[in-house]
């Protein structure tokens, strides 16, 4: 069955228009199935203003049905995924709010130190969400979300590093060791933390992680 969103026949008049090319100003007529077109006066190529790429990004066959999808919405899967994912480990937990709870505040310290520091946010959410989780079991989630092997490989990879603690190299492996400790720290207590506060800081990789200290006195 076709999409109905794609099937010409549910079309109405609105579904063809013209857009003005961002570079000359020129018009360029778009039909509303069309991801990307290329005016026709200048020769510029240019996203579909009026497309929703919503489906697309987690639909397997989105290429199929829609063509291949403009390079501004190459992440728009990975981007999704980790909420995907997140939801996932919230319903493997159960009711176990403590993991949840900690698994939250994992992936938040990864996410601000990951805008910060850079890497691959995508990768590090997932593998963030999945810390803790036996490898087999995190491998069988992002399959059952339509994950692509290289982001499996790439999750797997640093979920296998943290539990083995071996040497951090990427600066996503570095990102998700400074997230788990900054948890660590900030779940103890205050009395704790003022005896661990300065070797916690030579432990950490990043500038942004060693910041965020000051903000649990």
């Amino acid at each position: 069955m076709k999409c109905p969103g794609q099937d010409m026949q549910y079309w109405t008049d609105s579904a063809i228009f013209d857009v003005e090319c961002p570079e000359c100003g020129e018009r360029v007529e778009f039909y509303k199935d069309d991801t990307s077109r290329k005016c026709g006066h200048c020769g510029h190529r240019f996203v579909n203003p009026k497309m929703d790429f919503g489906c697309a990004a987690y639909c397997p066959f989105a290429e199929q049905c829609l063509g291949t999808l403009p390079e501004e919405f190459a992440g728009a899967r990975d981007n999704l995924l980790k909420d995907k994912v997140a939801v996932e480990v919230k319903r493997y937990y159960k009711t176990d709010f403590k993991r949840i709870s900690r698994t939250m505040k994992i992936a938040r310290y990864a996410e601000n130190i990951g805008k910060s520091e850079g890497g691959n946010l995508a990768v590090i959410l997932c593998a963030s969400y999945l810390n803790g989780i036996e490898l087999p079991v995190a491998e069988s989630i992002l399959k059952k979300l339509s994950a692509d092997e290289t982001m499996i490989k790439e999750v797997s990879e640093l979920l296998t590093q943290h539990k083995n603690g071996e040497k951090t190299s990427s600066i996503e492996s570095k990102i998700i060791h400074d997230a788990v400790l900054l948890q660590n720290f900030q779940n103890n207590d205050a009395k704790e933390q003022q005896g661990e506060e300065s070797n916690l800081t030579n432990q950490l990789f990043t500038s942004s992680a060693r910041d965020m200290i000051a903000e649990f006195a």
